[in-house]
């Protein structure tokens, strides 16, 4: 576009002055749009200089979008390794080439599912620890390609198996046709696989006709906003806006927090390690100031050492950290929960 607008998500926009913004929202992504065009209508209502969205979805399915502003972005690969957990609707008796029903159709079978007991056996023995094998209309790469890109040409490469868990796959709403299933399963799962090999399972073809994201991680369904509530937010300011955004350390908070005293987090932030009395196992922990500001991630050795891993702008963590835990247990210059 020229004379000082872009185009996003379909329609011309006029440029803003980007700004500074630290923060975590969920966003609830509609279907029938790429997740990255979803970034960028955020991206632009906030008028972040920096923004990025954690696990893609296609542009079929709905719903939970991470979305990382401004110092969460250091941050985001502890959400792309989160489970995830999805409703799913699959359409029997039809194969599309890419799984899902934006594809054409390659087969179809007039065989459906024989029962509801058919179907639970089946979707028990895809329960647990599994291989699978990626689909052609994905964005892993083969010798520097895109996959996707491979199959639009019309060729397709052989994949190796991956190991994925599915940790619960059950029924929602039964029917031999179209069931509505519900899938909580690890990072890099592809639903789409899932489905195509429980079909196989039932001697029958499937695809996805729909597919929503519910949560990630600890963060479900209830907190997602929409791409109108941001709209609405952003008529009202930039204050209205900013009060959706979640602090950064809910990104991480299913790892432990520990707290440290004035010197250890000057050592921390200049890339030193620190020596600390903590009855934690070894592994990644959060760090927080004695006051409760949030700085960013260490990683805590089995011989107490803590080690910077990933820390964030002096400000943002002090803006962003929430009230401090009064029920942290001191132990010496840090403090742990």
């Amino acid at each position: 576009m020229r004379g000082g607008a872009r185009e996003v998500h379909g329609a011309a926009q006029p440029r803003k002055l980007r700004r500074k913004v630290d923060g975590l929202l969920l966003l609830d992504k509609p279907s029938g749009i790429t997740s990255n065009a979803a970034l960028q209508k955020l991206k632009w209502l906030y008028g972040a200089r920096k923004a990025g969205h954690t696990g893609s979805l296609d542009p079929l399915a709905s719903g939970m979008l991470p979305i990382c502003f401004g110092e969460a972005t250091k941050l985001s690969q502890y959400l792309l390794g989160a489970d995830k957990t999805y409703l799913v609707r699959a359409r029997f008796g039809i194969r599309t080439d890419t799984a899902d029903s934006d594809g054409a159709v390659v087969e179809t079978t007039d065989a459906l599912i024989a029962d509801e007991a058919a179907l639970r056996r089946a979707l028990d023995q895809l329960t647990g620890p599994i291989l699978q094998v990626p689909p052609m209309y994905s964005a892993l790469k083969h010798q520097g390609q895109r996959l996707y890109e491979i199959a639009r040409a019309g060729r397709e490469v052989a994949r190796a198996a991956r190991p994925v868990e599915v940790y619960s796959f059950g029924i929602e709403q039964f029917d031999p046709l179209t069931p509505l299933l519900r899938v909580h399963c690890s990072k890099g799962t592809y639903v789409r696989v899932l489905i195509e090999d429980l079909a196989g399972l039932l001697g029958s073809l499937a695809h996805v006709i729909e597919l929503r994201r519910i949560a990630v991680g600890s963060f479900d369904d209830s907190a997602m906003l929409t791409v109108e509530q941001c709209a609405s937010a952003a008529e009202a300011g930039e204050a209205a806006l900013d009060a959706l955004l979640r602090p950064l350390d809910e990104v991480v908070s299913r790892w432990p927090l520990i707290r440290l005293g004035p010197h250890d987090v000057q050592l921390l932030l200049c890339g030193n390690q620190v020596r600390v009395q903590a009855d934690l196992a070894a592994g990644m922990v959060r760090l927080h100031t004695e006051s409760g500001g949030f700085f960013g991630m260490g990683e805590l050795m089995a011989d107490g050492r803590l080690l910077p891993r990933r820390l964030l702008a002096h400000d943002s963590g002090t803006r962003s950290s929430g009230t401090p835990d009064r029920s942290a247990i001191p132990v010496t210059d840090t403090w742990l929960e």
